[in-house]
């Protein structure tokens, strides 16, 4: 304790604060807290805001609403009124600049053309959806011709194919391999040798009657106390003959001294 009372003495006390600087730090508690409560405020109205106004949209034939660009936090309370109130909302724009919110009524959600629109930046009114859907036709229709293309070209291969396979079909070896080699097998040795084997089928097979153990439950309880009895036995026999044997080392060294008496 002395050592820990001589470093703290020698530590410099913390500065104290005079008056000016408490008021200052007064002063900046609560103009952060004016801060927080005027954002609660806002959130609370703007929250009251959106609320009505997918009360009246719940009310009316239109098929989605769509918000000013707003930032995150509000995004956040926009999608949390949709969902429970059973809407779908989504988000389209680029953070920090135009991102907004859209909410769509579940039965009628947005297409995929209208969410492509959305996400590029295009907005979606009649023009925009009829373009898209012209697009879309446009390309289906290219799909097809490809694949049309595509199974064309596999038919030709296909054919192609056959043809060269009938054509190599056709070919004949130029020389006879077993008259080329007929002083090395021989005339007759080579059939004999290629004739047809049987496998034998009981190779290898153990009746099902060998595989089961045929005894009763007394006679395998039996058979395990025998092992038992045994190799106690065994054991009792080993134990009996390291004991004569230690015997009769101790009696030879007991003979030695009297041996050196005499």
């Amino acid at each position: 304790m002395d050592l820990l009372d001589s470093i703290l003495n020698s530590m410099d006390a913390p500065p104290a604060t005079n008056e000016q600087q408490k008021s200052l730090i007064k002063k900046q508690r609560e103009m952060m807290e004016r801060m927080q409560n005027k954002q609660k405020e806002e959130l609370l109205r703007f929250r009251k805001y959106v609320e009505e106004r997918m009360g009246r949209f719940a009310k009316d034939d239109r098929t989605c609403i769509e918000f000013q660009p707003l930032d995150k936090v509000h995004r956040s309370v926009i999608h949390e009124i949709a969902e429970n109130g059973g809407f779908i909302a989504m988000s389209f724009g680029r953070e920090d600049e135009d991102r907004h919110s859209v909410v769509y009524k579940k039965e009628h959600p947005p297409s995929e053309d209208e969410v492509t629109a959305r996400r590029n930046g295009e907005g979606w009114n009649k023009d925009i959806a009829k373009e898209y859907s012209e697009r879309r036709k446009e390309r289906l229709a290219q799909e097809q011709s490809d694949k049309q293309a595509t199974s064309s070209e596999v038919g030709s291969s296909a054919s192609t194919s056959s043809s060269t396979d009938s054509a190599s079909a056709e070919v004949k070896p130029t020389s006879n391999y077993k008259a080329k080699y007929a002083h090395l097998i021989g005339e007759s040795a080579a059939l004999q040798a290629a004739r047809k084997t049987e496998t034998n089928q009981s190779y290898g097979f153990v009746p099902s009657k060998n595989k089961k153990d045929m005894r009763s439950i007394e006679q395998t309880l039996a058979d395990i106390q025998a092992k038992k009895r045994l190799k106690l036995q065994q054991q009792q026999e080993q134990q009996e003959q390291l004991d004569s044997l230690t015997a009769a080392g101790q009696a030879q060294t007991d003979a030695v001294p009297a041996n050196e008496q005499q």
